[in-house]
């Protein structure tokens, strides 16, 4: 079926569509830290790049990637139609992905990174949490 919008339409219509609480993403890894009893993390809290968990005391950002628009190295499938803009739209994401590491790392924050298929490892993913959040009480 053809579109009904044109192109720039599209594009101005699309643009306004806000995302909300991702289940593949940060909906799962609050399930994982909820059954694995880490607490102190917050939400939505105003950080550079805006974190999708952050624990304030530890000055840990935690960002869980989506496997699709993060392109991961492992799953990225680039879409059959329209391949150059996908291929620029995941590399734009995965510069801003590196530019707002740097600015948390500068403003003194340890930052963590998930892919959204790690979330299946519980253990890796608690572990790795649970060793970041303890180096940093300790130091």
């Amino acid at each position: 079926m053809a579109d009904v919008f044109s192109p720039s339409k599209r594009s101005e219509v699309m643009s306004r569509i806000r995302s909300t609480g991702n289940m593949n993403t940060e909906m799962r890894l609050i399930g994982i830290m909820k059954r694995n009893g880490i607490k102190g993390w917050r939400r939505h809290q105003p950080l550079p790049g805006s974190p999708d968990f952050m624990f304030r005391r530890e000055r840990v950002a935690l960002f869980v990637d989506g496997c699709f628009w993060h392109g991961c190295p492992r799953c990225y499938r680039s879409p059959k139609s329209h391949r150059a803009f996908w291929k620029q739209k995941v590399c734009v994401n995965r510069k801003r992905d590196r530019r707002v590491v740097r600015e948390l790392r500068l403003l003194g924050w340890r930052v963590v990174r998930f892919w959204e298929c790690s979330l299946c490892q519980e253990a890796r993913v608690v572990a790795r949490i649970k060793r970041i959040l303890y180096a940093r009480n300790v130091a």
